[in-house]
């Protein structure tokens, strides 16, 4: 079969995107011009991309073609070539280099079996090089560190068990580079605050200048999620009174804080004009994709420590790459070696010893990984299920689903509008569904002549009664997906009374930011309900109301449904878009078949942004599938890092 036939009938079948076929067909452009197989592969690359991956791994060709399911025609052209043979052929093209400085205008590079786009071959050099830099730059330990470890983690926390916060705050005190991760409610957020604290009393011991600390999240929903826990716990901190005044609450988005060009790739901040600060903090680093973790690192200054908070466990970023997880490779063993352990010892008094390791690198002893979860302990139903899912054990998350501990409620069916209808219209104490928010919203409307301020106070209990609830789904499209799922939920709410129409902008409607619109304020992620209020002439007026946060201060922004473009509904979400959200009582529901999308990783995101309750509609087999399968993220970026 001709290439090009080739390409258009793997695009119709949706195995190649116009933009992998575009770029094939780019290739067979240069001189000389390329064998079929190579552009084949080209396209590939540039699938591989799409899909999350950094390369196109060559030695699991067999592999990808398996669980793809490749036609004859692509397993013709690539896996009759012995493995052996690959690189040297690929080589002899002058559309592939080596990597070698020489050769730096090819655009596909293959290093060992990893072929890669030359964009993301860079941004993977340059994160491994600039992080191993950061790595072997050793600072100034300071004076007085093991006395104020001590009274921010006071004698009462001592026992047997180390304590894993107070390890964190030592090795990021340290180091110009520090990891933090762990899952849900183990406590990232009162650990950092507490850095902070530690680093600002610090400093000024012995300097008359604060240092310049900035927070920074991937969306604005993980942003203001950090915002509201910062301020919270800055009250509760023990610090003098310059120390907490020092440390900020306001949380700015990474793109924010970069300042994105609109409509490029660019932003304002970069190594010619490094970012003023000496300490950035980034929590729900899991979703932060290797394009942006490069330009992080070129805007941020040499001398200004990086410390990442996240989950490693959570769903990687929707774009390529999984960073937090390659940094986080050995995060569960610890592999401390004796050096680290020994000066742990004698700065905070904790025994790591069951965590050391001879073959340990230096990225491992600027990683710390919080163990302990205050919020599922060990008879939490959400708990149970989350840690089982997160290894994979098939048979107890069988038996946790088919004997539930309080909290959790299962379904083994594909959803149906009947279940549905059930679940979106659920109002317990606990398990609420969409019912709650829109009564609420009835029952408590302020009258007409009420002042501005009311109104403000109303719509901010709306969005806590929505937030009480969500619908979680794997997928966008299809009758399984937030296409899908959106339109029958507006559906049953209409034909339950509870809103008026289930189309266009009505009462009630819940919308969610799909891109930053610095203009209004908002951000991917943030949540809005249209509601009813007075315009200037005392005339009820639909508006959506979004939370908007600013330092320690939350205020309520009512805007026009028409200046609002890039939005969706938002009674079912993606598990992707959730992250960084928690709600009293989350609901999953799972595609009636098999989907790639479908892993360990998504199942376990979805249980843990559920407090109280959480709910599953899915079929056993669907759910084994999940649960079985490992999101494996082709990258080099690990090997580089851990490269001896």
């Amino acid at each position: 079969m001709r290439l090009d036939s080739l390409l258009d009938m793997s695009m119709q079948q949706g195995r190649l995107r116009p933009l992998d076929v575009a770029f094939a067909r780019f290739l067979g452009t240069l001189d000389p011009p390329a064998d079929a197989s190579l552009l084949l592969l080209g396209a590939l690359v540039s699938r591989q991309v799409a899909d999350g991956h950094l390369c196109l791994d060559l030695s699991a060709l067999i592999e990808l073609a398996d669980q793809h399911d490749w036609p004859v025609h692509w397993r013709q052209s690539l896996l009759t070539i012995p493995s052996a043979d690959w690189q040297p052929r690929l080589l002899s093209s002058p559309l592939i280099s080596d990597g070698n400085p020489e050769n730096s205008s090819s655009p596909l590079v293959l290093e060992g079996t990893r072929l890669y786009l030359r964009r993301y071959w860079n941004h993977e050099q340059f994160i491994a090089t600039t992080l191993r830099q950061r790595l072997d730059h050793s600072l100034a330990l300071p004076a007085h560190l093991a006395s104020e470890l001590a009274r921010l983690f006071p004698a009462a926390s001592v026992s047997d068990a180390p304590d894993w916060p107070r390890i964190a705050c030592a090795l990021a005190a340290r180091g110009a580079f520090t990891v933090i991760t762990g899952g849900p409610g183990t406590g990232k957020t009162t650990t950092v605050v507490r850095l902070l604290g530690l680093l600002q009393t610090l400093q000024l011991r012995e300097q008359p200048r604060p240092l310049r600390i900035r927070l920074a999240a991937p969306t604005g929903k993980a942003a203001a999620r950090l915002n509201a826990s910062i301020a919270a716990q800055l009250a509760l901190l023990q610090v003098d009174d310059q120390v907490r005044a020092s440390i900020p609450a306001e949380v700015d988005t990474l793109h924010r804080l970069l300042g994105a060009q609109p409509d490029t790739r660019r932003f304002r901040h970069h190594a010619g004009n490094p970012l003023h600060l000496d300490v950035l903090v980034i929590d729900e680093a899991s979703m932060i994709d290797l394009e942006l973790m490069s330009a992080v690192l070129a805007a941020l200054p040499v001398q200004a420590r990086l410390i990442l908070l996240g989950d490693k466990d959570q769903l990687s970023s929707v774009e390529a790459g999984a960073v937090l997880g390659d940094l986080c490779r050995h995060a569960e063993a610890g592999r401390y070696n004796s050096a680290t352990a020994s000066w742990l010892r004698q700065v905070t008094g904790d025994d790591i010893s069951a965590w050391t390791d001879h073959s340990s690198q230096a990225l491992d002893q600027q990683v710390a990984m919080l163990r302990y979860s205050h919020r599922f302990g060990a008879s939490s139903g959400i708990g149970q299920l989350a840690r089982a899912v997160n290894a994979g054990d098939g048979v107890q998350v069988n038996a946790l689903l088919k004997h539930p501990p309080a909290g959790i409620a299962w379904t083994d069916a594909n959803a149906d509008t009947r279940q549905l209808t059930a679940l979106v219209l659920d109002s317990h104490d606990e398990r609420q569904g969409y019912r709650y928010y829109l009564e609420q919203l009835r029952q408590h409307r302020p009258s007409l002549q009420a002042d501005a301020q009311t109104y403000a106070h109303w719509a901010r209990q709306v969005l806590t009664d929505f937030n009480r609830f969500q619908l979680l789904c794997a997928l966008r499209q299809g009758s399984y997906g937030t296409d899908g799922l959106n339109r029958q939920i507006a559906e049953i709410l209409q034909y339950a009374g509870l809103i008026e129409t289930s189309q266009g902008w009505y009462e009630g409607r819940p919308v969610l930011i799909t891109r930053n619109d610095y203009s209004l304020g908002l951000m991917n992620g943030d949540i809005g309900i249209s509601l009813r209020v007075p315009d200037e002439d005392g005339e009820l007026r639909l508006r959506v109301a979004f939370q908007v946060t600013s330092g320690n201060d939350t205020d309520i922004r009512f805007i026009l449904p028409s200046r609002l473009s890039e939005l969706d509904t938002v009674y079912a979400m993606t598990v992707h878009k959730s992250q960084g959200s928690e709600f009293d009582h989350t609901a999953l529901i799972l595609p009636a078949q098999a989907h790639g999308v479908l892993s360990r990783e998504l199942l376990y995101t979805g249980i843990t942004r559920a407090r109280r309750w959480f709910s599953l509609i899915g079929r056993q087999e669907v759910i084994e599938l999940a649960t079985n399968r490992l999101t494996r993220r082709h990258s080099g970026l690990a090997d580089r890092l851990y490269a001896d």
